[in-house]
């Protein structure tokens, strides 16, 4: 049993710091990964970083000590949610068929997820955002959060239009002399 200071043996201080850290190599490597599905490659190597780290994310905030039910547990949820059918997607049905606008869907919705919850505790945490929005229903964080929106609808549709099935090689790469 972990008391309200410690989580899992760790000062809250650390344990968010580990937290904070594996969000945001998930938010890198996912970066990098929706490139990737941008330009029709698959990556494998980051994309297992991606959904290892996007995975740990969610389950790690999960650990932070809570009395009920707060809309970061709710976005953890959604977010396992979705990464189930993102890893089953790829890893167990291949890429197949409509496996892989799932995937695409799913692992950008993954991506977003993160990101989102990135402006929010940006918007908590860093004074300027702060004081331009303590409430988080004021105009800078609302435009925030709709720019972010917007720009990932529109990167999920290139994606799912740039990563077909047809004209990928091994590893993503596509086959040379066509």
């Amino acid at each position: 049993m972990s008391s309200p200071e410690t989580v899992f043996g760790m000062s809250l201080a650390t344990y968010t710091l580990i937290h904070t850290l594996i969000s945001l190599v998930g938010i890198a490597s996912g970066v990098v990964v929706l490139f990737g599905l941008v330009v029709g490659r698959r990556l494998e190597g980051w994309t297992a970083l991606f959904l290892a780290t996007t995975v740990a994310t969610s389950v790690t905030g999960f650990g932070f000590p809570f009395d009920h039910l707060l809309p970061s547990h709710i976005v953890g949820f959604i977010s396992l949610a979705v990464l189930a059918v993102a890893i089953a997607a790829r890893y167990a049905f291949h890429l197949r068929g409509a496996w892989r606008h799932a995937y695409v869907v799913t692992a950008v919705l993954a991506l977003y997820l993160n990101v989102f919850v990135g402006v929010v505790q940006a918007f908590l945490k860093v004074p300027a955002l702060r004081a331009l929005a303590p409430k988080q229903t004021e105009p800078p964080f609302v435009v925030s959060q709709a720019v972010v929106l917007l720009l990932f609808v529109v990167l999920s549709i290139v994606a799912a239009v740039r990563f077909r099935s047809e004209g990928m090689g091994a590893g993503g790469a596509r086959p040379t002399g066509r």
